[in-house]
């Protein structure tokens, strides 16, 4: 059998949790009103550890009634649960300017 290069198991990785993420997405919408997610961060550059986070990015169906605090910690929690590894959720709309443009730029829908 032949051994998955780095950048094979890299991809590998990025790509199962953008699957994963997928077939999550209906159950998200439903419950945890989420309208868009995107991956960024280390998963996505290949630089991702063994103790990395997974970066998300959300955006929720109404800005006019947003989400409360306790529903924002429990949608992480059920990602990092899911995902086996510790998630950073952040929402669209919150990101600071300094950082946006490389955030969105890096950004991969799901």
């Amino acid at each position: 059998m032949r051994k998955k290069s780095r950048a094979e198991a890299v991809t590998l990785e990025k790509e199962s949790v953008k699957n994963l993420l997928r077939a999550l997405m209906p159950e998200l919408r439903r419950v945890y009103r989420v309208r868009s997610l995107a991956l960024f961060g280390s998963v996505v550059r290949g630089e991702a550890r063994a103790r990395s986070d997974i970066d998300l990015l959300v955006e929720f169906e109404d800005a006019d009634f947003p989400v409360s605090l306790l529903e924002f910690i429990s949608l992480r929690n059920f990602l990092s649960d899911k995902l086996g590894r510790r998630v950073d959720l952040v929402e669209k709309q919150t990101l600071r300017p300094t950082l946006r443009e490389r955030i969105l730029r890096e950004a991969e829908s799901i």
